[in-house]
């Protein structure tokens, strides 16, 4: 996963596989961000503007 993906994805793609990283691989948001150096806000933004929230304590995006 690289900024380039991130901004140019399918939100709904995007927000699919980084649930799934989180779940399967991660753990937490701030562990996929700090993984693949990406800007974490720049995710929560992209994925917030698709309409999807990040809930913590679910560890995913909904």
């Amino acid at each position: 996963m690289t900024p380039e993906k991130v901004a140019t994805m399918d939100p709904i793609m995007l927000m699919s596989i980084v649930n799934m990283k989180i779940r399967d691989e991660f753990g937490d948001l701030h562990c996929l961000v700090r993984f693949y150096e990406l800007d974490q806000d720049v995710l929560v933004k992209r994925l917030a503007e698709a309409g999807f929230e990040y809930l913590e304590d679910a560890k995913q995006f909904r």
